[in-house]
């Protein structure tokens, strides 16, 4: 039910692509998506790199074939950013029968003789009851959904009673298996000064707004990250194990404060952790902040794919495509060269890509949290339709994915026929 085949159509039907014919991108749906385009000879030595090193290139990552370097897609429509809201919440905002409430933090699901029947929520200090006449839906993401559900008293059950909470349902897979794309940074200075490195400028900046007021365009209209690409870490893996998203500046921070610095960045992440985490409540607070272990690299696997990732940015930067840019290594820097060097600066530096995920995993064996319609186990009238739902992290970032099973869920929320299948067939 949840092959490619199945998913690609809710893809292909939520998207309107820009200046795009292929049969893998989709003309009518909601979400604005367009190729980065920004011009920056940098974005062009990263791609002829690709196919100096082998690596690889790609004309379309989301398209028939998905491996190598590329100009990355972007959620854009004339220089804004088109998020989840802007596609299919704000253009509803209207209807009689929706209200939105922000600021709001919800406690505790309703529920009586196993089934949900509603939400206990705060909001400006006061406490709210909102009933369903159908279904409660959950979708506060990997971190929130779980969290709701044991507060609610749907968990393991141990845990449950160390937080003094009833147990309703015993679901010891209700925030397990957390899933991230680990993440590290590469920066190197720029021998030649290009249009991103005067960002900082004032002069720069007003005419960068004013230009993107008028036009949509300019530096101001790009997303800094326009280039990247998906590749194999060594020859022995069975798909592109590693993301890289290209940037044609530097920076650091230093108190909150961002400064551009005279230089390019490559992140690298991994895309298939074996590493898993867990969320849970803090017995001390239960409706306060929940506990959030990741345990990167805890998986030796996972240490040596993220050695092998370093690795990979560093040949990929040393091609004759850089000569003319490449200065030298400001992060992580150049003294970092055997694995146990590296093992011990990725353990210092590794970050987030902030796709949290695969905490109320879909799956019909003991751990798993809801069936393949997004519904809890145990209960009734409750789902979670969010990226908590997958089973293990998908190779590339979460965004349209997650658009995409929501869609889905939709449909199967109200009985519609799910859209027919497409098995499109990728180029050797």
């Amino acid at each position: 039910e949840w092959s490619f085949k199945n998913c690609l159509p809710y893809f292909i039907a939520g998207e309107t692509y820009k200046d795009s014919n292929s049969h893998w991108r989709g003309k009518a749906g909601r979400l604005g998506v367009k190729k980065a385009d920004y011009p920056d000879p940098l974005y062009d030595a990263f791609l002829e790199s690709g196919k100096q090193s082998g690596q690889g290139f790609s004309n379309d990552l989301n398209g028939s074939k998905p491996e190598g370097l590329a100009r990355l897609d972007c959620t854009v429509i004339n220089g804004r950013r088109c998020s989840a809201a802007t596609a299919h919440l704000k253009p509803i905002l209207g209807r009689q029968n929706l209200t939105l409430i922000t600021a709001a933090e919800t406690n505790k699901v309703i529920i009586h003789n196993n089934k949900a029947e509603g939400v206990i929520f705060r909001y400006n200090g006061d406490e709210f009851k909102a009933f369903a006449s159908q279904e409660v839906l959950l979708c506060g993401g990997a971190i929130n959904s779980p969290k709701l559900l044991m507060q609610s008293g749907i968990g393991p059950k141990r845990h449950l009673l160390e937080c003094d909470i009833a147990a309703i349902v015993d679901l010891p897979g209700v925030g397990k298996n957390l899933q991230d794309h680990a993440k590290i940074r590469l920066q190197f200075a720029s021998k030649k000064r290009l249009p991103f490195h005067e960002i900082n400028n004032p002069v720069v900046k007003i005419i960068s707004g004013i230009n993107w007021m008028l036009t949509g365009g300019g530096i101001a209209g790009s997303n800094i990250w326009e280039a990247g690409g998906f590749v194999r870490s060594n020859a022995d893996v069975r798909y592109a194990n590693l993301q890289y998203h290209f940037g044609p500046l530097g920076f650091k921070i230093l108190k909150g404060k961002v400064s551009v610095e005279q230089a390019f960045s490559i992140n690298v992440d991994q895309m298939r952790p074996k590493s898993h985490g867990r969320v849970s409540l803090n017995p001390c607070a239960v409706n306060g902040k929940p506990i959030i272990n990741f345990q990167y690299m805890k998986d030796v696997m996972d240490l040596k794919e993220m050695i092998e990732a370093v690795k990979m940015a560093r040949e990929l930067i040393s091609q004759n495509a850089f000569d003319e840019f490449r200065g030298h290594e400001m992060k992580p820097g150049n003294q970092f060269q055997s694995d146990k060097d590296l093992e011990q600066m990725l353990r210092a530096n590794i970050e987030t890509a902030y796709h949290p995920s695969c905490t109320c995993r879909m799956g019909y064996d003991d751990e798993a949290v809801i069936d393949s319609q997004f519904k809890v186990h145990g209960i009734d009238s409750l789902r979670v339709v969010d990226a908590s739902a997958m089973p293990r992290i998908v190779s590339a970032n979460l965004n349209a994915p997650v658009q995409m099973m929501a869609s889905r869920a939709a449909d199967f929320i109200l009985k519609k026929p799910q859209l027919p299948a497409l098995d499109l067939q990728y180029d050797p």
